[in-house]
């Protein structure tokens, strides 16, 4: 029989073209269903609950699969976590319905991203954040933040070769928080464009460094023109936190 398991998983997204089986370069799902065929003897095809960019990370990716193995939650756990590499972890494995769906059945998700604002640089965390020595008046940035949410027409910050069939996104909340030498800024929404969090970033960092005046972001969102916009915030800084059901 049949049976359809939920992953969350943990990724550092660094080596990896994304979290989608592409034909330029290695990916995350790639490297899962490999690992997945391996333990089940059967070619097991993995579904995310969306896609990541090259260099972005993963603190919980949803992804699920149908399989007729006769191994338990805690089995398949152990099996995948021995298999994958060492920047791919599987934190939870649990048995769903087989109506569920990890795309369609998403509630909101949460993305993390982080700027390390200081004079120097970090060994530690160059993989995992945007590194600007310049001072960022973050007031201005909380005031421009205000604008994204809600119910918007986001075309100023999507990709220009985003597939969304609608550009209308809402966002819950964005917040910015300040932590030694940090800034981790999160946006909580049901769903986002390609690019979309790494273009609302770019465009922070422009208020911030006293490029734009906050009120602009307002004329941004309304203008629905890529150019108008800030740059696009590098990949590395990104992390998907959650996915709600």
């Amino acid at each position: 029989m049949k049976k359809k398991y939920l992953l969350i998983i943990e990724f550092e997204g660094t080596e990896y073209h994304g979290w989608q089986v592409q034909k330029n370069g290695i990916t995350v799902q790639e490297v899962v269903e490999k690992a997945l065929t391996k333990i089940t003897k059967t070619e097991t095809t993995v579904l995310s609950s969306g896609r990541t960019d090259a260099g972005v990370h993963a603190e919980g990716m949803p992804a699920q699969f149908v399989t007729e193995s006769k191994m338990k939650p805690f089995e398949f756990m152990f099996a995948l976590n021995s298999h994958l590499p060492l920047d791919i972890t599987v934190r939870e494995v649990r048995k769903v319905s087989m109506a569920f769906n990890a795309r369609g059945s998403a509630k909101k998700k949460l993305y993390r991203y982080t700027i390390l604002n200081r004079d120097h640089p970090s060994a530690l965390n160059y993989r995992r954040s945007w590194f600007i020595p310049h001072i960022l008046d973050v007031a201005a940035m909380r005031r421009a933040a205000k604008y994204y949410v809600g119910r918007h027409d986001f075309t100023s910050f999507r990709a220009g070769n985003c597939s969304a069939k609608s550009p209308i996104r809402n966002l819950d909340r964005v917040e910015i928080f300040k932590e030694d030498g940090f800034l981790k800024l999160e946006f909580e929404g049901k769903g986002f464009l390609k690019h979309m969090v790494r273009n609302l970033v770019g465009t922070l960092v422009h208020v911030g460094r006293k490029r734009i005046p906050a009120r602009q972001v307002k004329t941004i969102l309304e203008a629905r023109n890529r150019k108008a916009a800030g740059p696009n915030a590098p990949a590395q800084g990104l992390c998907l936190i959650e996915v709600r059901y």
